[in-house]
């Protein structure tokens, strides 16, 4: 698999996802909380294996920014 995920998209996701994780740890008796969770799961996944499918299939490489 190849890398499309870095530089500032890459410290980006790291901030977003663990604030994701942080308001649903918070809200985890709630449906949103939950979803909140596991949408930071998976942005914070993305960010550390640098490789996003969203990305793939849009055509979009922020690897080659660096």
């Amino acid at each position: 698999m190849e890398r499309n995920v870095g530089g500032f998209d890459r410290a980006l996701r790291i901030v977003l996802g663990a604030a994701l994780l942080v308001i649903g740890y918070r809200n985890r008796d709630r449906t949103a909380g939950t979803l909140a969770f596991v949408a930071g799961s998976d942005i914070v996944a993305t960010a550390i294996i640098r490789r996003c499918p969203v990305n793939a299939v849009l055509g979009i490489d922020t690897c080659s920014a660096e």
